[in-house]
């Protein structure tokens, strides 16, 4: 199958007119759609359940997005054993066949991809450019891990062994469980539901009950695309109920997760346990989050490290596992760097997602609004304010980009995942401090140094203990195919994805040997 090269999707400039007008556009053809029911979909079967999700706009709690079926035990049964017998019937077709759907998924979506776009900025709370962005890598995901399984669909090469022929094969694992996150509503999701099925697997997939309506809305791309019913069954339900029900399953091959620490841990030890009638030993496939640091050593460009925390840190109101929530500065520099980064602070304006020009929007619903107020009243005590420090204006989960200085390394708001608009100033007493510092959480996601000088950075290269690390740049904004995202110890497997041995963790090699 001849492919041209994967390259990544373009972000949308929105200082051209005709982009902004489009756009609009968008956002008044998705305001029209607002309010619907969506149903359950079980092997092509639209299911309709009295129990609804009430998905709501988080800038603007009076306005519903939708209303989605809720599953129960029973109907989380009918997908699961849907997708098995699926599974016996996608597992025969070529590779070359399942990565065409995803790449007529991909130009479905590229030439709606405002449209996606506008759902999240309704749904998730998205501005313009985030919601852009994370359109872009759904589009990016499908058409590099449908590369990706071309690439692995041949015989692996072996060592040749005279009078003998040798074959390895990636072959698919079976049915696997998706449970994606909120705040990649669509970007997440469709990177782990489509590395599933061109691996040949059949999915279950469990989306974020905020953001169920695009998951449903990226099923009905796929059914254009032509994938065949029973490859992905939507299912949105509670996380305690469906989703443990699911994670248990003797017919669950895998889970593939992205959220919390708490979750992934409780879904690590259910699949630990061998159910009656399992036939294996289930995979998990976790990514849980972070707490990231940016290290500024006293030779760094001041004013770049100060533009890129401020981006790193509340962009999309903090709620990125990739954010820095701390910035470590060593002393001769910390007062300079806090200074621009709270003059930084102090300009973002927070407002509705809709309203181009905005910096950080709302955050995602009532609990997070509640968990991070209650985190910023545990900084003031913990810290100096600078910036910030209480709930936003507007009709919605508004909270201030918030900066307290002076934080102890073992704090808590050092040390526990906040995800939300919080950051922590943290003085270090010289570079090798700043790493001690930086490697003494349990998570270990994502981090950047801002130095000039070349031992240093080549230090932190082996001793900062992340999966994702960057120098003199932010710590989020992962690219697709350029920079393999996961991260270690609590942040999770280390899964990469978008990056090249993603899909081997939704297969198993098989070898054969014959003898001439």
């Amino acid at each position: 199958m001849g492919v041209t090269e994967f390259r990544n999707e373009p972000f949308t400039d929105f200082s051209q007119q005709e982009n902004r007008e489009a756009f609009e556009a968008a956002l008044k053809k998705v305001q029209g759609q607002l309010g619907r029911h969506y149903d359950l979909i079980i092997g092509g079967e639209n299911i309709a359940t009295e129990s609804k999700i009430q998905s709501i706009n988080p800038s603007d709690v009076d306005e519903v997005i939708g209303y989605v079926s809720k599953a129960d035990k029973e109907l989380a049964e009918k997908a699961i054993q849907k997708a098995a017998q699926t599974f016996e019937s996608w597992k025969a077709v070529s590779p070359d066949a399942r990565a065409r759907i995803l790449f007529k998924a991909a130009a479905i979506l590229r030439r709606r991809k405002h449209e996606f776009s506008a759902w999240m900025v309704h749904e998730a709370g998205k501005s313009w450019p985030e919601a852009d962005a994370d359109t872009a890598e759904a589009i990016d995901f499908m058409e590099y891990y449908g590369r990706e399984m071309i690439r692995l669909a041949g015989s692996a090469r072996l060592i040749h062994h005279v009078g003998e022929d040798n074959n390895q094969y990636y072959i698919p694992l079976g049915v696997g469980i998706v449970i994606p996150p909120w705040n990649f509503p669509l970007a997440i999701m469709v990177g782990m539901t489509t590395a599933s099925l061109v691996a040949g697997n059949t999915v279950v997939l469990k989306p974020a009950s905020n953001t169920a309506v695009i998951a449903y809305q990226f099923m009905k791309i796929l059914e254009e695309a032509g994938l065949p019913e029973g490859v992905v069954n939507y299912l949105p339900g509670p996380g305690g109920e469906v989703g443990e029900y699911l994670v248990q399953h003797p017919l669950a091959r895998y889970i593939a997760f992205t959220g919390s620490r708490e979750v992934g841990l409780r879904i690590n030890e259910l699949a630990a346990k061998t159910a009656p009638g399992q036939k294996w030993i289930k995979r998990v496939i976790a990514e849980m989050g972070g707490k990231n640091s940016i290290i500024v050593d006293k030779d760094a460009d001041l004013d770049l490290a100060a533009q890129e925390i401020v981006k790193s840190a509340y962009g999309f109101s903090g709620q990125k596992c990739s954010a820095c929530s701390r910035a470590i500065v060593h002393q001769d520099v910390y007062d300079e760097v806090l200074e621009k980064t709270a003059a930084l602070t102090k300009e973002l304006k927070v407002g509705e997602a809709k309203e181009l020009g905005i910096d950080l929007g709302p955050v995602t619903d009532n609990n997070a609004f509640e968990k991070i107020l209650d985190y910023i009243r545990i900084g003031k005590e913990e810290g100096r304010l600078i910036a910030g420090g209480d709930k936003a204006k507007g009709n919605g989960y508004f909270i201030q980009p918030t900066l307290f200085a002076d934080v102890e390394p073992d704090a808590r708001v050092a040390q526990e995942e906040i995800f939300g608009p919080v950051l922590s100033f943290i003085k270090a007493k010289d570079f090798d401090h700043a790493l001690e510092i930086a490697n003494n959480t349990e998570y270990g996601l994502t981090g950047s140094v801002f130095s000039r000088n070349r031992a240093h950075l080549e230090k932190a290269r082996t001793e900062f203990h992340v999966g994702n690390l960057y120098f003199n740049r932010k710590s989020t904004g992962a690219l697709v195919g350029i920079h393999p995202f996961g991260g270690f110890n609590m942040s999770g497997t280390d899964t990469k994805a978008g990056g090249p041995e993603y899909l081997l963790q939704f297969t198993q090699a098989k070898m054969v040997s014959e003898i001439f």
